[in-house]
């Protein structure tokens, strides 16, 4: 049983989430919507934001995964001291991220200009570095999802598999990762959406350049600080922004449900 004094702040929070979004509902130019989303200012920025943050993703998976079993898998202390490191991104706005990165990457960098000296590498104000900001504030939510799911499964099965013979690698693909694979997949699609929308850290590290480093958060703030894109034009583009994670997270979450089946 709920206790009834509980509905009232539970529509306030309700309400707090759910009128802006229709209040962007209610002024969208429903008219005029299919021109403005079939517009080069809408699908260039949309593509360049779904393949980056489709890059990032896979990023947070190759590193995010290996990070979440180690700490899964060491000491409480060390446990602690290490995931206390991946949450900082969380807690940090975003900017101060992207200042991080240029200090680290810029050309006058700790690690930048010795890439700009060496191979002639420079990152900041490219498509690459909107992947590695993604990644920089993506991955925390990956790695946090599959170490929960890693503690919430113990290494009873591991431990039982390793006593049969098998390697540790054949413990880990076969027996550590299907265990874990609501939370891996969890973890996958916060990282894809968190990814999706990043526009502090980009911004500062990347840039606003049309067709190179234009994500759709970007566009949007483009689009309301009147460079040559109407106000119409940045709801449009909110509003695919907002379908866009609506139908991700749709999609995997009933893929989701029913491996769990």
């Amino acid at each position: 049983m709920i206790p009834r004094v509980l509905y009232i702040p539970a529509a306030i929070g309700l309400a707090l989430l759910v009128l802006p979004l229709a209040g962007l509902l209610l002024r969208v130019d429903w008219i005029g919507l299919p021109g403005l989303l079939l517009s080069r200012e809408a699908l260039e920025p949309l593509g360049l934001s779904l393949a980056t943050a489709s890059v990032s993703t896979v990023l947070c998976l190759l590193l995010g995964v290996p990070l979440a079993v180690v700490i899964a898998r060491s000491t409480p202390r060390t446990a602690g001291w290490l995931r206390a490191i991946v949450t900082v991104p969380l807690v940090l706005p975003p900017l101060v991220g992207g200042i991080a990165l240029l200090l680290l990457l810029g050309r006058t960098g700790v690690l930048g200009e010795y890439l700009d000296l060496a191979f002639g590498l420079r990152l900041p104000f490219t498509t690459a570095a909107v992947v590695i900001a993604q990644t920089f504030v993506a991955m925390p939510f990956l790695v946090i999802a599959v170490e929960g799911a890693l503690r919430t499964q113990g290494t009873r099965f591991e431990r039982v598999a390793s006593t049969l013979g098998a390697g540790r690698s054949t413990v880990f693909s076969r027996i550590t990762l299907p265990l874990v694979l609501p939370g891996l997949v969890a973890g996958t699609v916060l990282s894809f959406a968190r990814a999706l929308g990043e526009f502090g850290a980009t911004a500062l590290f990347a840039g606003n350049q049309a067709g190179v480093t234009r994500t759709m958060p970007l566009a949007i703030y483009t689009a309301f600080n009147g460079s040559g894109v109407t106000t119409d034009q940045a709801v449009a583009l909110s509003l695919l922004l907002i379908a866009v994670a609506v139908i991700i997270l749709v999609l995997v979450g009933g893929r989701r449900t029913g491996a769990l089946a």
